[in-house]
């Protein structure tokens, strides 16, 4: 995509976060400009179009601003640390604009005046420039992984400000959920030496922010963390079954929430063999691991409550913050786990609440994918909020037999991207080496490799060759989930059946094209053009027109 087209696209979608217009009949004030770029730089970068109106009526340059290469070195040397920018000229409707690309900074931006702003949303989706508030910079730091705000001393407070029973409690979680049994033997100060609860400032121990919230007295946390807050709700319907809130000590609050949420769930058993099997309409371990993810990863800077609500469409976990810097909906099976509080997260691994190799996510999406569950959904999360999305929709029990077998074959849990890729296919019947690389979010290298072990597993079926190959799920899994002829309509028919459907509709319709081949048969271009030849070689049809044109007729009426 060329400039100019690029350009179009921001112009047709019109100004929002990353994109500002600014018109420059009158001169934009250089001061304007150098701020506009910095709150770009300060929220998520972007692009500034410079002579375009608000409106993207382009309007053109100044004549001072027609030298563009003069406005990468004011905006340099007017913001501090210096932001680098890339700036385009491009002509376009006869009129030239300036294309100011602005990178997203890795540290606070301001002007040389002191001036620091950011970009935000109002409610109407138009973006506005606000001040950067100091109370906001730890918010900035921790999202962008530069600071640990659960590390940081808590200077006003002591360790008479604690909750000794809270230990007690941290060594009972150790005990019931395997964490590290090194620190059982340890004493109170060793103990929170050891998981960095508190730190010596001046002969004296003072907690840090995460010392603060596990060993906290509820008093001083109201006060000194009036952010952290946790709600737990069920709606049935409009109904408000259960609405409770939250403030005490991390472990404490866990505990109680955990309660609550155990006694909705509903378990029902399943036969598989000669075991039985529960099956509950929301799976234990990932809500653990997702509630754990969100008291531990939510930001502390920022008021609002971890929500954990039940509905009539199943679960709903939100916690303040939105992901941190480098994960995205596009890369959350695969990136590197990135804690905004590690302190907090390597405490709760060492405790055993979360996983410990930072791959809680893999256990969210066991927990439904592997009930023939829809995959859980982060799509409402933005830069303010993680929202997750958990279906309780009935389990697909013959898909679950399917699974426990193959993992009693095995002899272990069935790997997180065959269960991806089988889900898949469950939902969407036919996907090809693309579709399956999009899923599992790795490469199409990594995709063919795991889809080629489920073929040979005899839990998947390819069909077609090169870039048109697809897959489906097998005739025996489709078998052993009681739906023959949905493996007929999938996998299409052998290729003696297509010859027959082909002449069977020269017969009734006198010709046919490729495309009608193509829906016939319900095959591709390539697979289509090769039965074709094919039956050509044989003498059955012949073709009349070239290209485009081309229709296919009986050699023989009396076939």
């Amino acid at each position: 995509m060329g400039d100019h087209d690029k350009i179009r696209e921001l112009l047709s979608k019109g100004e929002n976060l990353t994109v500002e217009f600014k018109s420059d009949r009158k001169c934009l004030p250089d001061r304007d400009l150098i701020a506009a770029t910095m709150a770009l730089a300060n929220t998520e970068g972007g692009d500034l179009l410079l002579g375009v109106e608000d409106d993207a009526t382009i309007t053109g340059l100044h004549k001072n601003h027609l030298s563009t290469g003069g406005i990468a070195v004011l905006i340099a040397n007017r913001t501090t640390p210096s932001l680098a920018v890339n700036v385009v000229s491009v002509e376009i409707e006869e009129r030239m604009i300036a294309w100011i690309q602005v990178p997203k900074s890795k540290q606070l931006v301001a002007t040389t005046d002191g001036l620091v702003q950011r970009r935000r949303l109002l409610a109407n989706g138009r973006p506005e420039a606000i001040p950067f508030y100091p109370h906001e910079f730890t918010q900035r730091q921790s999202s962008l992984g530069l600071l640990d705000p659960s590390a940081t001393v808590q200077e006003m407070l002591s360790e008479h400000d604690l909750n000794p029973l809270e230990r007690e409690r941290i060594r009972e979680m150790i005990n019931r959920y395997g964490g590290d049994s090194s620190l059982l033997g340890l004493d109170d100060q060793e103990l929170d030496g050891a998981l960095g609860l508190t730190v010596t400032v001046e002969s004296v121990r003072r907690p840090t922010m995460a010392g603060l919230l596990l060993l906290g007295r509820e008093d001083i946390l109201r006060q000194y963390l009036p952010s952290h807050e946790t709600a737990f709700q069920v709606l049935q319907g409009t109904d408000v079954r259960v609405n409770e809130f939250f403030r005490g000590p991390l472990l404490r609050v866990f505990e109680d929430v955990e309660r609550l949420f155990s006694s909705w769930v509903v378990e029902k058993e399943f036969q598989v063999g000669l075991f039985r099997v529960p099956v509950p309409n929301f799976d234990r371990m990932a809500f653990r691991e997702a509630f754990v993810n969100a008291m531990v990863h939510r930001d502390y800077a920022r008021l609002g409550a971890v929500h954990v609500r039940i509905d009539d469409n199943g679960l709903t976990i939100s916690n303040p913050g939105g992901f941190v810097e480098g994960v995205t909906l596009a890369n959350l099976l695969v990136t590197e786990p990135r804690p905004r509080n590690p302190l907090l997260a390597d405490i709760a691994k060492r405790i055993g609440l979360a996983e410990r190799t930072g791959r809680g996510i893999d256990r969210i999406y066991s927990g439904l994918l592997r009930y023939g569950r829809p995959a859980p959904d982060y799509s409402r999360s933005d830069t303010t909020s993680v929202i997750l999305c958990m279906s309780n929709v009935e389990s697909d029990m013959d898909f679950l037999e399917l699974i426990i077998q193959e993992e009693n074959r095995q002899g272990g849990p069935m790997p997180l991207d065959s269960l991806i890729i089988l889900s898949q296919l469950r939902q969407e019947r036919r996907v090809n080496i693309n579709d399956i690389s999009s899923s599992l979010q790795k490469s199409e290298h990594d995709a063919r490799r795991t889809i080629e072990k489920l073929t040979e597993a005899g839990l998947a079926e390819a069909h077609g060759t090169g870039r048109g190959r697809t897959y489906t799920l097998s005739a025996e899994v489709y078998r052993k989930i009681g739906q023959k002829a949905g493996y007929v309509r999938q996998a299409g028919f052998d290729p003696i059946q297509q010859e027959q459907m082909v002449l069977n509709y020269i017969r009734k319709h006198g010709t046919i094209k490729r495309a009608e081949v193509m829906e016939l048969c319900r095959i591709t271009q390539d697979q289509a053009y090769k039965l074709l030849t094919r039956m050509k070689k044989k003498g059955l049809i012949y073709r009349e027109g070239i290209r485009k044109a081309s229709i296919y007729k009986r050699v023989s009426q009396s076939t």
